[in-house]
């Protein structure tokens, strides 16, 4: 794996790898046993679906302004395919992303508990 062009992990063996906004960090990421960012909080969460190489690697945070590059060591042994959103491609040999600074969306909450209010209440949840 390499972010921003320099080589961070060898190799990386598991069922899949995640990299995730504060946005979506509540969701699947957070079924992974991802962190849960706060909406404000500049980061992206990398995080590892079922990791069996590194054993005990637990997934990283990063700034939001990096690029993140997957290279598929093996690709004919073992296939990987890579999906954003609702868009999969499958086989592929490299990918790499990076946060768009274009796209936009606008999220609807309750007045009066905030997106911020409910992250941070979920933090804390059993």
């Amino acid at each position: 794996m390499v972010i921003d062009g320099k080589v961070r992990l060898d190799e990386l063996i598991c069922d899949g790898l995640m990299v995730a906004t504060p946005v979506g960090s509540t969701a699947y990421n957070l079924s992974a046993h991802g962190p849960i960012l706060p909406l404000e909080a500049p980061l992206l969460a990398l995080t590892p679906v079922s990791p069996f190489r590194p054993r005990r690697w637990r997934g990283a945070l990063l700034p939001n302004k990096v690029s993140v590059e997957i290279i598929v060591l093996e690709p004919d042994k073992r296939p990987v395919n890579a999906v954003a959103d609702h868009t999969e491609v499958k086989s592929v040999v490299r990918v790499e992303i990076a946060q768009s600074e274009d796209t936009t969306a606008r999220i609807l909450s309750d007045p009066d508990r905030s997106w911020s209010d409910r992250i941070l209440a979920e933090q804390f949840s059993d």
